[in-house]
């Protein structure tokens, strides 16, 4: 049986649980755009490329693989930054480029959207630096298998791949006898060395006396998370997260503590961080970021490290061994009369301020007011700058998962991403009430502001809290306390949903604003924020120079070395 090229790839990726396509319309994909409504699959068209990946990499994040079609060359290079941050923080995006005909690729034509030198292959040699596996679809005899090898990559790795259709290939017909074969990721193999490495890890944990889990962020694509609940609870070890782990574990267990910050958090936490005899290290991520300048990262000579590859105890490395294979296997033969029982450091308590309606508002204070807001279920996303560091002191809900920036950092990332993981929570639960929230700064919100309008034509359930600095916050703790170039123009954020598309009347409703404690408790007590739906925005006005955790040590050095 035969069967459009199109048709093949469109009907793969509904196999593998996408429902929606983010992206932009361009000439040299058009005619492969008018296949995806047909084959079952939504189109998401984006304000721009670079939105459409931030959002892509937001559904892949929710719901395990997305995909992304962008144009030859302008579309596709609009997007590479956002396919970059996917690839660095492990995110599979299926990026889908409309290119031109064979024809005019292979006479080398001076065509547009190219660099007028004939040469077709640049922007792919571009795209094999940020994307783990690359076809180009121009020969119908291997069309099939080249599609599902990609897919597969994708699977496997956890990271963008990219796929070229060329215009005059949409509607080749294809064989078709692969369809009813499920792609899947393959099984680790056996390597030998299982029962000498269950044996090792068995006797390190009944012999541990301080021992701790560390659950970092790579947990989320190893298909682990379950067997990662389960130890924290049959062992009851005193357990942290990374920053890219937050969530990713029941922050409700009385054993779960939160972000692990080293010398930026709780003494108490540190000095049984620094002592422990063993650490079950989970999903390693180890960026600046994410390990707090390096300083989070465990000793190896009491750490036994389970990533997507190996799995290491001391210095001896035992490579093909999955976690999503030893970990059951441990789960299975685990003596629990033989488990340590331990007593971690006391769970820090910080000192609550009095607030006084009338006060003005602060990032000391503000994430442990509004997180009375977050409930079981909700997607809460935390933009780079303030909003990253506060959101990491949030206790959270059960069920509740957060999208933080670890590595990629890229500003404006997290409006497009809500957009897609809320879809994808949607799509995934069947619940149309699925809700996200939001915390953004002003600075980051002007570089993707568009999307709002896609917000608001899908009708999604979300809930932005517009963090009013005046600009560039974490900018200035960094460098330039005063300089202009950390200003940005002043936006009227009440006029928002009304200017992107929001019913007059919603959009006077559904914006809300707050500068001080009083005016916040009403914004976050009103039922249109407890129980409404839509699209509704708090603007929070917060001063320019207020930060805390490690932005606070930047700022304040700043203003030393002025004196």
């Amino acid at each position: 049986m035969s069967i459009k090229l199109a048709d093949y790839l469109f009907t793969r990726l509904r196999q593998l649980g996408i429902r929606s396509i983010f992206g932009v319309p361009g000439d040299y994909n058009l005619h492969l755009l008018d296949f995806v409504q047909p084959s079952g699959l939504a189109w998401v068209g984006t304000c721009n490329e670079l939105n459409a990946a931030y959002a892509a990499d937001g559904y892949a994040r929710t719901n395990g693989l997305s995909a992304l079609i962008t144009t030859f060359g302008v579309g596709e290079l609009s997007a590479i930054n956002g396919v970059a941050g996917a690839y660095a923080e492990k995110a599979p995006i299926i990026h889908i480029v409309g290119t031109p005909a064979r024809a005019t690729q292979d006479s080398r034509a001076l065509v547009h959207h190219t660099l007028a030198d004939g040469e077709f292959r640049r922007f792919a040699d571009m795209a094999s630096h940020v994307t783990v596996a690359q076809v180009d679809l121009k020969d119908p005899r291997l069309v099939p298998d080249q599609i599902d090898w990609v897919l597969r990559e994708a699977l496997i790795h956890n990271r963008p791949v990219y796929l070229e259709v060329p215009d005059d290939m949409v509607d080749v017909l294809v064989d078709a006898s692969n369809l009813p074969s499920v792609i899947c990721i393959p099984l680790a193999p056996v390597t030998g060395h299982e029962p000498v490495l269950l044996g090792r890890i068995l006797e390190r944990i009944y012999a541990a006396t301080r021992p701790l889990i560390l659950v970092d962020g790579e947990s989320r694509c190893m298909d682990i998370l379950g067997d990662i609940d389960r130890l924290v609870k049959t062992t009851d070890w005193p357990t942290w997260t990374t920053i890219f782990g937050k969530s990713l574990v029941n922050e409700q267990l009385p054993n779960v503590y939160g972000v692990y910050a080293g010398s930026l958090g709780d003494p108490q936490w540190k000095d049984y961080f620094d002592s422990a005899d063993l650490i079950i290290n989970m999903g390693p991520h180890y960026s600046d970021t994410n390990s707090q300048n390096f300083t989070t990262i465990p000793n190896p000579a009491v750490t036994i490290t389970l990533a997507n590859t190996y799995i290491q105890i001391d210095n001896d490395v035992y490579r093909d061994t999955h976690p999503s294979s030893i970990l059951p296997q441990i789960l299975r033969n685990i003596d629990s009369s033989r488990i340590p029982r331990v007593t971690g450091p006391a769970k820090s308590v910080k000192e609550v301020n009095q607030l006084k309606p009338s006060d003005s508002i602060t990032q000391n204070d503000f994430y442990r007011i509004v997180n009375s807001l977050i409930r079981e279920d909700d997607l809460v996303l935390t933009e780079t700058g303030t909003a990253a560091h506060g959101g990491r002191n949030m206790v959270l809900p059960q069920n509740t998962r957060l999208f933080g920036p670890a590595t990629w950092l890229s500003i404006g990332y997290m409006l497009p991403a809500t957009l897609g993981a809320t879809l994808a929570q949607r799509e995934r639960t069947n619940n149309p009430e699925s809700r996200a929230i939001l915390f953004i700064g002003d600075g980051s919100l002007q570089m993707t502001v568009q999307e709002i309008s896609t917000m608001i034509r899908e009708n999604l359930n979300v809930v932005i809290i517009v963090i009013n600095n005046e600009g560039y916050t974490i900018e200035r703790a960094i460098h330039g306390r005063k300089q202009s170039y950390n200003d940005i123009a002043p936006w009227r954020h009440a006029q928002a949903l009304g200017f992107f598309g929001a019913d007059d009347k919603p959009a006077r409703q559904n914006y809300f604003s707050a500068w001080t404690w009083g005016e916040l408790d009403a914004a976050l007590r009103d039922k249109r924020i407890q129980n409404g739906t839509g699209l509704r925005i708090i603007e929070v006005f917060m001063g320019r120079e207020d930060v805390q955790g490690a932005l606070l040590r930047l700022m304040e050095k700043q203003i030393a070395d002025e004196y």
